[in-house]
């Protein structure tokens, strides 16, 4: 039976606890169970930190404890957030603990604004940006007038909450900036909704809510090759570490000539190598190219990529040799499960690396 090797290191996995049991959540009872296991074969000494919105500061004292914190946290859950939370992981990396992902990180890379800041890059496509409920009022009229269908994105959330897929209900006239009685259609990405008419005027308002983070909202065009599937790339710091597929993903589309409340809902999500041959060229693009461009963007290095991520794309049109382009849809940061098993060795073996530097 082989043995892992000692090391002196600890790291705790924070992940969301068990609401009816609390404080007896258990990590090796948890799906994060095979990081774990991951963990100590590399022989790293692992525990489970579950965390419970109310117990922040017990949180606080297990963490300064160890020499890396590993985190797996929604976003938004229930109407909280993260600011407590992030408090006690920025004290945390502050004294010299390893944490992945970083607040910092998730606020320069994590959020909706870096697909406006990254538009001009290979995988960007027409982007716009309102940072206020003012200016959405004033320019998403003009941005419909193409009859194109935008897609609108709240700065932060997940599954779908505050993605909206928006079009003129009258085709005809085009060009022509939108009136707040004009009619559009609306479709919420949010599992389980359907397609739904009403005025600019009323859908302006119901995302008036999203602006009161200060984070306004992304407006990109819709791309029409969405119902060939999504892809997501798993990343180990900068190194594609497993592909996931999805064929039936948000917002796809009705057949044309049904009703709009027959669009299927979204379907599973596959999981690959990254050894997956048609996605070579777009891991090559990724780790070669636009991570690049993203580190400089953003304002980060290589290294301070978090240990996992991931990001999703959809496909653009195709070049003129019939190519396949990529439009970037998504990147996720703060709770990225569930991913491929070939993620596991190199997040363990990143994990140590990381820990092994900073003594």
């Amino acid at each position: 039976m082989r043995t892992a090797p000692i090391s002196p290191y600890r790291v705790a996995i924070v992940f969301p606890a068990d609401p009816e049991r609390r404080q007896k959540t258990r990590l090796e009872d948890s799906r994060f169970a095979r990081t774990a296991a991951a963990l100590a074969e590399k022989g790293i000494a692992v525990e489970g930190a579950p965390y419970v919105f109310d117990a922040v500061e017990q949180l606080r004292e297990q963490l300064m404890r160890v020499n890396g914190v590993l985190v797996w946290i929604n976003p938004i859950v229930d109407g909280r957030d993260r600011t407590d939370l992030n408090k006690v992981l920025t004290d945390v990396a502050g004294s010299g603990v390893f944490v992945s992902a970083h607040p910092d990180v998730i606020a320069q890379m994590g959020t909706k604004d870096v697909l406006f800041r990254t538009r001009a890059m290979g995988w960007g496509c027409d982007t716009r940006h309102y940072p206020t409920f003012a200016a959405m009022q004033s320019e998403l009229p003009e941005s419909l007038a193409s009859g194109e269908a935008r897609v609108l994105k709240q700065a932060r959330g997940h599954s779908g909450d505050g993605i909206w897929k928006v079009q003129l209900s009258d085709q005809a006239g085009t060009r022509t900036i939108a009136s707040p009685q004009a009619g559009v259609r609306v479709r919420h990405a949010k599992r389980g909704s359907v397609e739904t008419t009403m005025s600019l005027a009323a859908f302006l308002e119901q995302c008036e809510p999203y602006f009161s983070g200060g984070d306004g909202m992304i407006d990109q065009i819709y791309q029409r090759r969405l119902p060939e599937g999504m892809v997501r790339c798993y990343l180990v710091r900068d190194r594609v570490a497993g592909f996931g597929e999805q064929l039936v993903n948000a917002l796809y589309p009705a057949e044309p000539g049904r009703p709009a409340d027959s669009a299927p809902q979204p379907g599973a999500r596959l999981y690959y190598p990254p050894t997956r041959a048609d996605f070579q060229r777009l891991k090559h693009k990724l780790e070669r190219e636009w991570l690049d461009q993203l580190c400089g963007i953003v304002g980060l290095e290589k290294a301070q990529l978090p240990i996992l991520w991931d990001v999703d794309f959809l496909y653009g049109a195709k070049d003129a040799d019939g190519t396949d382009t990529y439009i970037l849809c998504e990147i996720n940061v703060s709770s990225v499960y569930p991913f491929p098993d070939d993620a596991l060795g190199p997040l363990a073996a990143a994990t140590l690396a990381q820990i092994e530097r900073l003594g």
